[in-house]
């Protein structure tokens, strides 16, 4: 293991280093509700070019973006706990990732778009819905 690794054993880090950043069952299972729904949307995309972030699901017609957030990964105010192993450094990692998340949050704001947060915990179905009144409703928008 590296020496300045942030992993408190190799197991620790061989299960960290398997999390996915895309294609996640949640991110799986929102995309097939949207998709039942009859939406066409696209993955894993930039809704501003010249900003360097990208959303889970994208609707570019409608200026819709959605992001599906991990309740450990994102400071979930209902489920996240913080670790009891190398607590500093995840805290500091979970409070730089929902600083970035407000960030990109203004960004899309000052834009003219909407971001539709779905927690992973949220019931998919629901989410789905959700996402797909706001692409409704903003659809109708004049560019």
């Amino acid at each position: 293991m590296a020496e300045s690794s942030w992993a408190t054993s190799p197991g620790a880090r061989r299960s960290m280093q398997a999390n996915k950043s895309r294609d996640t069952k949640p991110e799986v299972g929102l995309r097939k509700a949207l998709h039942a729904l009859g939406l066409r949307y696209r993955v894993c995309a930039r809704p501003l070019p010249e900003v360097r972030r990208t959303v889970d699901v994208l609707f570019r017609p409608a200026k819709v973006a959605v992001e599906l957030r991990g309740c450990f990964w994102h400071g979930c105010p209902e489920h996240y706990r913080a670790p009891k192993a190398n607590d500093q450094y995840w805290s500091e990692k979970v409070r730089r990732n929902v600083a970035r998340d407000e960030e990109t949050e203004r960004v899309l704001a000052a834009a003219g778009w909407v971001l539709e947060v779905v927690w992973e915990h949220e019931d998919l179905q629901k989410a789905a819905l959700r996402v797909a009144a706001t692409v409704t409703e903003r659809r109708g928008l004049p560019d």
